[in-house]
């Protein structure tokens, strides 16, 4: 069996290669996969033909300034297409190059698997009707996009979340001793984010959040999950470690940028306010196009305005310091109302084994 896997990001990569690693468990050497991804792929076994590092972009003016790699990309993997290299496409979330791959793929007779849906739901609905002609089945990772993509005629599997296949968190014990944190402090965990365009936006305000509410006396230490490699200035006071679950385990309060980093914060129980910022261009473009109440995938999974949200000018460190004050008290009122609410979150996330039930559905597709 040949399958061919696209991860555009790093995040993909990590869903993408936890699928092979599931497929390969069940035909073993019966498998060859070609890929566009990182590390993590190639760990699991991939033939990398390209890389994600040279693909991964954020924002509208800076997809337009990596368009020509994309379409050289695109016309080698056309031939490999034609050529009936392939059993199986396997595209996973990047939805702006991965529908033009999905056309592609459909147009040569290969059957196309799409794991972590395109968010329609969130902007672009008109996509929906081209989603439907190009791909043959939609493995999602939302609870509500599989009804969300029935209604418009896509058939569609929820497969949980692959947050929830990472295992138990650690303890706040634990984790405040793997920070070399006292356990009786009020900590604040910061979350800017994990690429470069998101943490030179978002740093200076989070930052500046930490340090305010460091010389209020309102939290005890300020702990960074960062990035190796980056840099984050100004901040000598401040913990950084890698280890996102432990900083999240370890934390009172977060503040998160928007994205996965909140459901990886519900995940440990963390009560956080939401915070982002795009690029001038890429603000003003999507006041027009955002079709849902909230950014945060928590707010939109609870639906309910769960966690506080600032973007754009709103996100000042007085905004955000005032919204993490009564989070950093843990009885509350605020912090019990959300953790009520985050509990509920991770019940609807679905249980682990995300890859697996992935990996079954692209093998009953390889063998038919």
């Amino acid at each position: 069996m040949n399958l061919y896997v696209s991860a555009g990001e790093p995040s993909g990569d990590a869903h993408a290669a936890a699928v092979v690693r599931a497929l390969r468990h069940q035909v073993n050497e019966r498998l060859r996969v070609d890929a566009l991804g990182g590390e993590r792929l190639a760990a699991a076994g991939a033939h990398l033909l390209d890389r994600t590092e040279d693909f991964s972009v954020l924002g509208f003016t800076e997809v337009l300034t990596s368009l020509p790699r994309h379409l050289n990309l695109l016309r080698r993997l056309r031939r490999r297409f034609r050529a009936g290299v392939y059993d199986l496409v396997l595209l996973v979330d990047y939805p702006g190059y991965h529908l033009r791959v999905a056309a592609a793929a459909k147009q040569a007779g290969v059957p196309v698997l799409y794991y972590i849906a395109p968010q329609l739901w969130a902007w672009r609905p008109g996509r929906a009707a081209q989603l439907k002609t190009v791909i043959n089945r939609l493995a999602v990772i939302l609870p509500f996009e599989k009804p969300y993509f029935a209604a418009r005629g896509i058939a569609a599997d929820f497969v949980g979340h692959p947050l929830m296949d990472r295992g138990t968190p650690p303890t706040r014990a634990a984790a405040r001793t793997a920070l070399g944190i006292p356990l009786n402090a009020t900590v604040l965990a910061i979350l800017p984010g994990s690429r470069p365009q998101e943490i030179a936006r978002l740093w200076p305000p989070f930052r500046d959040t930490g340090k305010q509410l460091l010389a209020q006396g309102t939290c005890d230490h300020v702990v960074v999950a960062c990035r190796p490699g980056l840099a984050y200035a100004g901040a000598s006071s401040f913990l950084f470690d890698d280890r996102v679950s432990t900083v999240l385990a370890a934390a009172d309060a977060a503040l998160v940028k928007s994205g996965t980093s909140t459901l990886e914060a519900a995940v440990t129980d963390t009560p956080m306010v939401v915070g982002y910022r795009v690029g001038r261009v890429t603000g003003f473009l999507a006041q027009s196009m955002v079709q849902v109440p909230w950014i945060s995938l928590v707010n939109l999974i609870a639906d309910l305005p769960l966690v506080p949200e600032f973007t754009q000018a709103g996100v000042t460190p007085d905004r955000l310091s005032r919204a993490l004050t009564p989070l950093l008290d843990y009885d509350s009122r605020e912090t019990r109302v959300q953790r009520a609410g985050l509990a509920v979150v991770r019940e609807r996330l679905g249980g682990p084994g995300a890859a697996g039930r992935v990996a079954d559905i692209a093998l009953t597709m390889m063998t038919r």
